[in-house]
């Protein structure tokens, strides 16, 4: 009975299969067959010239010592960028604690947001009508709106979702929340304040387009917006 060829197979595909195979299996293989590697010419990766396999191995490591310098930068920098984050808000946190009341917990918030995050705007939104007092306070960037005002209906899907925002906001927010100056701002984040943003919103904005973008990680606007709550409700009980 006559032998049938295997179909869907590429015979030179499973040569180089067993070829890789061996050699993987076999390390010494070069050891003991030193003309062999220096028979080998292997193209170069950015242009038509021919190098050795050792050549193109240090290549390789080199192109491998690259990457990971460059993983390594941005585990670094990521380091260094949270450690900076964590020790703003520790002196965001110090300033609530010190606060006497709600007006001095707005303010406590406001000085930190100039000083320590570098905002260019900002601005807290009340819904809940226990802060409507802390509304247009000189000095203070507080406004109170509440449940169900039109002016509201650009956010449904923020309070829907009750978690931070950042990288650009709608024209129609972006001019209820910081007017006509608005504008000039090139990135903003938004903070619920309160379980599923029901006591109001904090919106942080910049003129700088890439301080907050939608990739950045929001964990720690998460915090802000829980410590900024829990400050300022216990100061109105």
């Amino acid at each position: 009975m006559s032998k049938q060829p295997m179909r869907d197979v590429d015979p030179v595909r499973l040569v180089e299969d067993q070829v890789v195979e061996h050699l993987t299996a076999h390390p010494e293989f070069f050891e003991r067959h030193p003309g062999v590697l220096a028979r080998l010419r292997l193209p170069h990766q950015r242009g038509t010239a021919a190098v050795s396999l050792v050549e193109r191995q240090m290549l390789v490591l080199r192109e491998r010592h690259a990457a990971l310098e460059h993983k390594l930068h941005q585990l670094i920098e990521n380091g260094r960028a949270n450690d900076t984050i964590v020790e703003r808000m520790h002196r965001l946190t110090r300033r609530l604690l010190r606060a006497r009341d709600a007006e001095a917990v707005i303010a406590g918030l406001e000085t930190s947001l100039r000083e320590d995050f570098g905002a260019s705007r900002w601005v807290t939104v009340f819904t809940d009508p226990a802060f409507a007092s802390l509304a247009g306070r000189p000095g203070t960037n507080v406004r109170f709106v509440p449940h169900g005002s039109p002016e509201l209906k650009a956010f449904e899907s923020f309070f829907e979702s009750g978690r931070p925002r950042s990288g650009q906001v709608r024209e129609v927010q972006r001019e209820f929340l910081f007017g006509s100056e608005g504008r000039q701002l090139g990135s903003a984040a938004l903070v619920p304040l309160g379980e599923r943003a029901s006591l109001g919103l904090l919106a942080i904005a910049s003129h700088d387009t890439e301080r907050w973008v939608p990739t950045m990680s929001t964990d720690f606007l998460v915090r802000m917006g829980e410590l900024v709550s829990e400050a300022v409700a216990a100061r109105r009980a």
